[in-house]
Parts: C-alpha cells; sequence; structure tokens
C-alpha cells in the first residue's frame, strides 16, 4: 500500500528571497501548509521533509539525518525513516493536480517492481512528483557516497517507470516572486 507523502521544504529559496515553504497560498497560511491540507485528501500519512520544524501548523517532520544540503539528503533519509514507499512533492509545486497523483498511484498499483514512479511532461522527468520505493534506497545511498546529488542522474540509473501528463503548466515550480504572483492568481478559485 502507498499510504505516505512527503513535501520536500527544506531548500534555501534564494531565488524567491524569503522561505516559499512559509509564504501564504491558497486560503492558507503557508505553502506548505497548502499542501498538506490538499496531500491530506488522498494519503493517509502526510510528512514535511525539511531541515528543522519552522511550521504553524501541526505537521509530522522528517528531518535531514546527513550533513549535505540536498534533495537526494532528503530523499535518503526520508526512506531510512518510513522504511515504505512514498510520493515526494516539492512544496513549490502546487499547481500539480490531485488527478495527476492519483494517475500515479494507479500506474504504481497497476505496474509492481519499478524501484521510482516517476510523471513526466513533454519527456521530461520530474523527480519531486515522484513515488519512490524502498528499493530505490540503495541506489540513492550509492549516489551520496559518489557525491551525486541531482535527482535526475539517480533516475537515469534507475529502474524507473516514466507517466506521461499532458498539463506541463502543472510541473511550474515557483522559485521568484513573479511566478508566486502568476500562481496565486491561478489557484485563487481552485479548491486543493
Amino acid at each position: 500500500m502507498l499510504n505516505s507523502a512527503v513535501i520536500l521544504a527544506g531548500g534555501k529559496s534564494s531565488r524567491m528571497g524569503e522561505d516559499k515553504a512559509l509564504m501564504p497560498f491558497g486560503g492558507c497560511n503557508s505553502m506548505a501548509e497548502y499542501q498538506y491540507r490538499r496531500l491530506k485528501k488522498i494519503f493517509k500519512n502526510v510528512y514535511i521533509s525539511a531541515k528543522d520544524n519552522k511550521f504553524n501548523f501541526d505537521a509530522k517532520i522528517i528531518l535531514d539525518r546527513y550533513k549535505q544540503s540536498s534533495p537526494m539528503v532528503a530523499i535518503a533519509s526520508i526512506l531510512e525513516e518510513l522504511q515504505e514507499d512514498f510520493f515526494l512533492i516539492s512544496v513549490d509545486m502546487p499547481m500539480l493536480s490531485l488527478e495527476a497523483i492519483k494517475n500515479l498511484k494507479e500506474a504504481y498499483y497497476e505496474n509492481p517492481g519499478y524501484d521510482i514512479y516517476v510523471l513526466t511532461c513533454n519527456n521530461n522527468y520530474e523527480p519531486t512528483a515522484t513515488i519512490y520505493t524502498k528499493n530505490s534506497l540503495s541506489l540513492v545511498k550509492k549516489c551520496l557516497r559518489n557525491d551525486t546529488h541531482k535527482l535526475k542522474t539517480l533516475l537515469n540509473l534507475s529502474n524507473k517507470l516514466p507517466i506521461k501528463w499532458d498539463n506541463c503548466q502543472e510541473f511550474i515550480n515557483i522559485n521568484d516572486k513573479k511566478m508566486y504572483i502568476y500562481a496565486k492568481k491561478l489557484i485563487k478559485n481552485r479548491k486543493f
């Protein structure tokens, strides 16, 4: 069973100029809370991966276990903590629809045996809209031992199942103020 989702919220937000995980979004006090509330609709357990508990709502936090700072470190820490398969989404990807996530979950159930299940659009992998299985931990640790921190490298090396999703606009990452304002306008009338 795929019971858990994890929101990746440990980034530096250098292009934004402030911590984007804590910025108001979609009628919630923060982008992290927005992601958390909507993922609770389709997952039994929702966690936040971060360097520390900086959130003003009740959420389970998975802290990084390694000195380095990267999504690869976060994935290793999550896999070690949960010891189960999980869906990962970046906090700054609030446009990804629940339909896309359900489609990915369906592919996971219908096609067992892969280490990673990844959404794609225009033949581009989205490594932070992905199901990582506990079987992927050994490859994640190998990447860390080789000081490889790019998730696309992990995907290229893995036994993965790409799942096509046609609405590439849903894969937008909110990295700067201009994109933040744009995304807030798009999401205004959308319910989780």
